[in-house]
């Protein structure tokens, strides 16, 4: 108990901590809702885990909503657990959880329109058949809808950010480099300027290029810098901010650009 607490740890308060799970389940059942609270509280990590088992990666609480289908599901065996089927309570519990995030990612394949497989049937620990290559089609889908998301929001943040500029997509797209080698030439200068706290800051604070400056550290002409300007600041909020699929982007782009360049060299 002592080494929990070095470890901050919780422990279960004092009225469960010396009974069974399975006694404080009944408890529960009899109509202790205080207790009901306490328990889901204190068994968060469990149910944690359970899903991260079942989705093979690792499952957010404050994230993700397949621990809130695994929260309802744990709440859910609370109220249906007997002990006289002779399983333990945390056993029960993980196959509802496994149940009902089955379900869930079933519910988003459809949604997604993903044709279903009628092979590969396995049974579940209640001798219920599971389609394990349905249920990982679907969570393969499912990532795919997250990462999707994920790349919508980023997008819609820095096109917030970029209109502090008073720049668009829209004209990103106009004034971009149309050659590889003009492109990597900028990915390099605004690697440069993300990288110097003083130009950065010159940036943020008074929304311009700081010309000047880029001038003594690039051989790079100054009719050059104000041509793409409004590209080469698009491309140090990348760097400096987060943008993890946009800088992946550039990574690729650059990657290209350079394998042309050694190409045709």
């Amino acid at each position: 108990m002592l080494f929990k607490k070095f470890l901050g740890l919780r422990s279960p308060q004092t009225d469960v901590e010396d009974t069974s799970i399975e006694d404080t389940i009944a408890r529960i059942q009899e109509g202790d809702v205080r207790l009901l609270n306490q328990v889901i509280t204190d068994y968060q990590p469990y149910i944690a885990k359970a899903a991260s088992r079942f989705c093979k990666r690792f499952v957010e609480p404050s994230r993700d909503e397949e621990f809130a289908v695994a929260m309802h599901a744990f709440h859910e065996a609370i109220q249906q657990f007997s002990p006289k089927e002779g399983r333990s309570f945390l056993g029960f519990a993980e196959t509802v959880i496994r149940r009902r995030l089955i379900d869930h990612i079933r519910r988003e394949r459809r949604h997604n329109g993903h044709a279903s497989y009628s092979s590969f049937e396995l049974e579940d620990e209640d001798g219920l058949p599971v389609n394990t290559a349905d249920v990982h089609h679907a969570i393969d889908a499912y990532e795919k809808e997250k990462i999707a998301e994920e790349r919508r929001t980023e997008i819609a943040e820095f096109s917030r950010e970029l209109a502090a500029f008073d720049i668009s997509f829209e004209e990103l797209v106009r004034v971009s480099p149309k050659h590889a080698d003009s492109r990597e030439m900028m990915f390099r200068i605004a690697r440069k300027i993300a990288g110097d706290p003083n130009m950065l800051g010159t940036i943020f604070s008074k929304k311009t290029m700081p010309i000047k400056e880029l001038l003594e550290q690039v051989d790079v002409s100054r009719k050059t810098i104000e041509r793409n300007r409004k590209y080469l600041i698009a491309l140090t909020l990348v760097y400096s901010g987060h943008y993890p699929y946009l800088s992946d982007y550039l990574r690729l782009d650059s990657e290209e650009a350079t394998a042309k360049e050694e190409k045709e060299g």
